[in-house]
């Protein structure tokens, strides 16, 4: 992926190169030691999770990213993201397959995209030609998402940008007797919708799977990633496999993760998909 880097890990850490910022912030699953101490004194932000940000940059505000083509906006949040998950740009590809597999007829796909955060899949979808349903229940991120749709030259493209509980549209897609050719969910571990209150993976995800399985048009690709410790990839093919009919062998998993330049890997989650049929 351009523009980012994992420099180093170790001591519960990252060491992260976002274009020309160098970000020092907390990782639980690396617990081994770091490769070379010394350079995470020159960090221009790290973040603790009782003191949050400090560095020379934090005063400097949002930066820009570029990413397989697309032109992000980064900043510091307060929960210590920074409004990209790098792992996930493994996806895209994938994602990318997916969608012109299906455009060469002419066709513009409808693909839901659930849990959308800044939208880095939408944006890489809607650039392969898709017709996105962007759903997150924060409307500064999905703002930060449109923002980046310009930056990305993407703002005409056919991107509906929803404020709401991903649970809550869903069902009332459902009712709607909405189809899409392609669902794209990253749910949270934990979090909590205005419609339908406290969202807990391993207690939610079932129902939510089934009702997205409604919406899944014949021959439709999935794709759910997750950051849960107790749903490795095997847990996380299973769930996608009983609730969407697919055969046990459409289904690929993996980890979701990074790698160091010398070879060191940070797991960071895990994914599930099935490609359909174009």
């Amino acid at each position: 992926m351009t523009g980012y880097r994992l420099v180093d890990v170790g001591g519960a850490a990252r060491l992260e190169r976002f274009a020309d910022r160098l970000v020092d912030r907390p990782a639980p699953g690396a617990l081994g030691s770091r490769a070379d101490p010394a350079v995470w004194e020159a960090a221009d932000l790290r973040f603790d999770r009782d003191r949050g940000w400090s560095g020379p940059a934090v005063a400097a505000g949002p930066w820009r990213i570029d990413v397989d083509g697309l032109s992000l906006e980064l900043r510091t949040t307060d929960a210590g993201q920074v409004g990209l998950f790098p792992e996930h740009a493994a996806m895209l590809p994938w994602l990318r397959d997916r969608v012109t597999a299906r455009t060469r007829s002419g066709a513009t796909p409808a693909v839901l995209h659930l849990f959308a955060y800044t939208g880095l899949a939408t944006l890489a979808m809607a650039a392969a030609g898709a017709a996105v349903v962007h759903v997150d229940a924060a409307r500064p991120t999905v703002a930060w998402a449109r923002h980046d749709a310009e930056r990305s030259g993407l703002d005409q493209r056919p991107i509906r940008w929803i404020v709401d509980d991903a649970v809550a549209f869903t069902e009332r897609e459902v009712r709607r007797g909405r189809r899409y050719a392609g669902i794209v969910l990253d749910p949270p571990s934990y979090g909590h919708g205005p419609a339908t209150g406290a969202w807990r993976f391993e207690v939610d995800l079932p129902a939510l799977l089934g009702a997205t399985a409604r919406l899944l048009e014949p021959g439709g690709f999935v794709l759910l990633t997750a950051h849960t410790p107790s749903f490795g990839e095997g847990r996380l093919a299973t769930s996608l496999a009983d609730a969407f009919g697919c055969p046990p062998a459409d289904v690929e998993a993996g980890q979701l993760g990074l790698t160091t330049t010398d070879g060191r890997r940070l797991e960071l989650g895990a994914f599930a998909r099935s490609p359909g049929g174009a």
